[in-house]
């Protein structure tokens, strides 16, 4: 399992707001409400919610979801130390307990005993009922529930029952306007907004062949990255080869058809 924990007090990652997903959020852990966060991959989702937990002055653990991640792995198990046998809690428990926000990242990812645990928290309850122990604890208003996943990648065996989504609140995410993605990259990377503006439009060419030839376009991640690389002294076309064309096919002809592209944009 992946989980990663954020100190309470750290300083909030940049975060360029699209719309009113700021104040949803705040209103949300205000009033104890789980989140829901749909999105396509890299555009934004764990930048945010690690910029409101930041902001909100609260922990945070992040868990990224898998094929083998199970009820307890998020919940603790009982581990062997020093010759005798411990319970050590998950970091859904933890942030239960500490009142911190846990993020659930790509959460039908996750094995279906998951999201049977989730349902006591996401309700007017707010528990959470440790079988091996015996014990149920009850979050405090500081604790916050948020998940997410990708809606193009769902198929009938990895979706959310609608007897779960109903207990979000949710937010569809995207990857940002044209102008906001050039000031988002710019100011990640250090590139310049002329360089950055010239990438942004390239990423745009390529998304819109999602569907087509590709799985899924490039995500604002990979545009970061292919800036930072220039922003660094790689030579552009290496740059794009590296982090926006070689990450999103294997195809030979694919790659060849977006390093075309690519020379149209910089021709």
């Amino acid at each position: 399992m992946h989980a990663i924990q954020v100190k309470e007090g750290a300083a909030a990652p940049f975060y360029l707001p699209q719309g009113d997903e700021c104040e949803i959020f705040s209103t949300a852990f205000r009033n104890q409400m789980p989140l829901l966060l749909k999105g396509p991959t890299g555009c934004g989702k764990t930048r945010f919610v690690a910029h409101m937990a930041a902001k909100l002055g609260r922990p945070l653990y992040t868990v990224s979801c898998h094929d083998d991640l199970s009820a307890s792995d998020l919940i603790g198990r009982y581990l062997l130390k020093g010759g005798e046998t411990e319970w050590v809690d998950g970091p859904l428990t933890r942030a239960v307990r500490e009142g911190a926000i846990c993020y659930l990242d790509e959460v039908v990812e996750a094995r279906k005993d998951v999201t049977v645990v989730l349902h006591p928290l996401t309700d007017d309850r707010r528990i959470l009922p440790i079988e091996r122990t015996g014990e149920t604890i009850s979050a405090g208003p500081n604790f916050m529930l948020v998940a997410s996943y990708n809606p193009g990648y769902q198929n009938i065996m990895k979706t959310l029952k609608p007897s779960t989504r109903q207990r979000f609140l949710a937010i569809e995410f995207d990857f940002p306007a044209a102008d906001r993605e050039v000031e988002i990259v710019s100011s990640e990377s250090g590139l310049s907004k002329e360089k950055t503006a010239t990438l942004v439009r390239l990423a745009g060419k390529i998304r819109a062949l999602k569907g087509q030839d590709l799985e899924e376009g490039v995500s604002t991640r990979l545009l970061v990255y292919c800036a930072s690389l220039i922003s660094g002294g790689m030579p552009v076309e290496r740059a794009i080869r590296a982090a926006m064309i070689e990450p999103l096919s294997d195809d030979v002809d694919v790659k060849q058809g977006l390093i075309d592209l690519t020379a149209t944009i910089y021709g």
